[in-house]
Order: C-alpha cells, then structure tokens, then sequence
C-alpha cells in the first residue's frame, strides 16, 4: 500500500476496516493449524521475515524511500514492539493459557489506547460514547469467552499461569503503545516502507528465542504436511502482507480509538468462522456477547457519524 493523500477516500478506509477485521479474525484458525507442524517463534521467525522480504522488494519496485535511518528508526521500534514483544508475549504464553483467556486478556488492548494516548486525553476521556463503546466491548468479549473459562479454570496452574497472565496484559501493553508511536512517529507515509521494516525487526528479534528454545533440533522441514505450509503462506500473504499493512497505514489516517476496535471484532469473526466452517455451535450466551460486541463498536464511532451527519446538514 502506497504513500496516501491526507484526505483518503471513504471506500480505501472501509477496505482498510474489512481487512484487518476479517483477515486477522481469520488468523486464530490458521495460527493453530501452522502451529501443529511448526514451533512457535520458528514460525515467527519464518513468516515475518518472508512477508518482510516481499515488502522490501515491492517497495524497492516503487522506487519509495526505503534505507534511510530517519525511516527506518521508529519503524523498527514499532516493530519489535507490536510484533516481537507484543505477538510474541501470546504466542508463548499460549503454551499454558486456554486460548480463550488469552483472547480475553488481549481484548483489553483498546483500554490502553485510551490510557497511554496522551495527545488525545482530553478528546477521548471525555467521549462518553467512545469510553462507555469500549468498557461494553471488553465485557462482550468476556461473555463470548466465558463458557470456555470456566470449563478450563480447574487445569489452571495458579503460580505459572499468573504469570503468563501478567505478561498477556504487558504485551497488551506493548501492542497500543507499539501503535501509538506508529502514528505519532514514522517518518514515512509508505504503509509499505513501515511494514517491511517492522516485519523484518521482529522476524530477526524471533531467531535468537528460536536458538534458546531449541527449537531447530528436531525440526524436520521435509516432513512438515502441506496444510502447514499452506496455512503458513496465508499467515504470510494475508495475515501480515494484507492485515497488517493496512493497519498501520489506519493508524495514520484514523483515530486511533477506532482503529483499536479490532480487538474485538476479530473474536467475533474466528467464532463465526468456526460455526460457518468448523461446523461449531454457538450458544445463547454467546449470540448475546457477539451482540454486546457489535453494539460497542457502534457506540465507539457513533460520535463521529453524527459529527459527519452535522457538517452535512451544515453544507446542505
């Protein structure tokens, strides 16, 4: 995605939205469909490298300001950040956590973009529709979860999985604050240029935790099934290529408040996606959550639409 106006066109910023809602809802499935075949950090080591690769590649095809430190700075700071600390804390600690209370825990990261966005404090914390928006979707996204949480909190091992728990909330951390420098810093105006170089920060950051955690000693590339690689190559094409440069390129053009919504959009999708493909049910409880959630991210841009609705009239 290249360098855009100031002024991008409602349709770009849609397709932005239903990109990095639907794709990374789509993630869950294919994360733990590669993870039967490869280790964790290998996998972020492969797939950020290569979808960094491509990205430098297409830049460079662009002729886009690529290898200049003042570009590339805050881009590797953001990376190791979203991608390193941030996707690394939940890609290890889903060793010990239910997968449910890890999407829970990450679901708090809209919180703290409220919290830790300083330019934007006296805008945000006093929208009531954006604050009560976000408080009502993390309670949506508890309730879609709540039903696995309680059939999984007896096998909790309290000590270790405490821990786990508290690194889940500073990579939660680690992913707003990640984003909000994104916005507030990169020099370029390349989605493309910022996401080669976050990509490439974090898949070089994983090596060294791959050595450490030996996974390369009884990793047999040769006999990895083709369904892994084939979950692999979309982690790589649509999961970060697609997802995650339109993200960061959101993170520039939209508050960030309404980029964070994500969060919770993308559980919904994975649990729609596992009732339509999967052939899992859905209970009550759960319908009333997906609910919950929809309704929060309404109530989340509801200032904005009736904002746009009031220059309208105005023209008019």
């Amino acid at each position: 995605m290249q360098a855009q106006s100031k002024t991008p066109s409602t349709l770009l910023i849609v397709l932005a939205f239903a990109t990095v809602y639907i794709v990374w809802g789509s993630t869950y499935f294919f994360i733990q469909r590669a993870l039967s075949g490869l280790p964790p950090f290998f996998l972020g080591a492969l797939r950020f490298i290569i979808a960094g690769i491509l990205m430098l590649g297409w830049s460079l095809l662009q002729k886009e300001t690529v290898f200049s430190w003042k570009v590339m700075k805050p881009a590797i700071i953001t990376g190791l950040l979203l991608l390193f600390v941030g996707n690394g804390i939940v890609i290890w600690v889903e060793q010990f956590l239910p997968s449910a209370m890890v999407a829970i825990m990450v679901s708090s990261s809209p919180l703290w973009f409220i919290l830790l966005d300083k330019p934007k404090w006296s805008e945000n914390l006093r929208n009531k529709s954006t604050i009560s928006g976000l408080l009502l979707g993390f309670a949506g996204v508890v309730l879609l979860f709540s039903e696995k949480i309680l059939s999984t909190m007896s096998s909790m091992n309290s000590t270790r999985d405490l821990f786990a728990m508290a690194l889940v909330v500073l990579g939660s951390m680690a992913w707003s604050g990640g984003s909000l420098y994104s916005k507030y810093f990169s020099v370029s105006e390349s989605a493309t240029v910022n996401s080669t170089w976050q990509m490439l920060a974090a898949g070089i950051a994983f090596i060294p935790c791959c050595m450490m955690a030996g996974e390369m000693k009884n990793l047999d590339l040769a006999a990895v099934p083709a369904d892994v690689w084939l979950a692999t190559t979309y982690l790589v094409l649509f999961g970060s290529i697609a997802g995650f440069s339109a993200y960061v390129w959101l993170l520039k053009v939209q508050p960030a408040t309404k980029v964070s919504t994500y969060a919770y959009v993308n559980p919904v999708v994975a649990v729609l996606l596992g009732i339509f493909f999967a052939g899992e049910s859905i209970s009550a409880l759960q319908i009333a959550g997906l609910a919950i959630i929809l309704g929060s991210v309404l109530m989340i841009n509801i200032h904005k639409y009736r904002k746009s609705a009031r220059v309208l009239s105005v023209k008019d």
